[in-house]
């Protein structure tokens, strides 16, 4: 077989939001000054795999992760989609934690319990977030070349449910076993002869 294409899915760095807990979902925060720190780190690492692309969600936060490890691999351009977006979260978007359990008690235990259901109300759920990322991971795999390494610059929920979706597995089960991202972790797969597999989860710099 030729050399085996390669994923890194990224996770953004830190926000003030995501230091204080607040559901960010679709708000377009920036980077804190952690964060950016937390870029820079994980874009010399991730710099030493070679990718020869990096793609983006449109949302500052993962656009300038993207940009950080952009620069580090060589000057590479950051390509933007929408559909890396992170879950939209409704009328959550913009509360704590404890602001979401106070108003929807139900939902945040039907949410800690692994249910799936619209975030907020209005938003979206893991499925639907499943289903549009899927849709840019196809357009995607389907341009890379045999060994190409291509990063994918996300967020928690987004990234998680586009790893489930291309190693096949189900999302209430990946929520359960595989947990979440910490800022600026990542996964990275490898296509082998019997399709995708994960060969790192919530990697980082410091880790290395």
């Amino acid at each position: 077989m030729s050399d085996p294409r390669r994923l890194i899915v990224l996770r953004h760095g830190q926000t003030i939001s995501n230091a204080r807990g607040i559901w960010q979902g679709q708000l377009d925060h920036e980077l804190s000054e952690l964060g950016h720190e937390q870029a820079r780190a994980a874009a010399a690492a991730i710099s030493s795999l070679r990718p020869t692309r990096v793609v983006s969600s449109d949302l500052v936060r993962a656009h300038d992760t993207a940009a950080a490890v952009a620069g580090a691999s060589g000057g590479l351009e950051v390509s933007t989609d929408e559909r890396w977006r992170e879950i939209h979260a409704g009328g959550w978007q913009g509360l704590t934690a404890g602001e979401v359990h106070s108003q929807s008690p139900e939902d945040a235990d039907r949410l800690v319990s692994g249910e799936d259901f619209k975030r907020g109300g209005y938003g979206e759920s893991l499925a639907d977030v499943a289903c549009r990322t899927r849709s840019a991971l196809d357009e995607l795999i389907a341009t890379m070349d045999p060994g190409e390494t291509v990063v994918i610059a996300t967020h928690g929920v987004s990234g998680r449910s586009l790893v489930a979706e291309l190693v096949g597995l189900d999302q209430s089960l990946a929520w359960r076993v595989l947990g979440g991202f910490g800022n600026c972790h990542w996964a990275a797969l490898e296509e082998g002869r019997a399709g995708w597999r994960i060969t790192q989860w919530n990697a980082s710099a410091e880790g290395l």
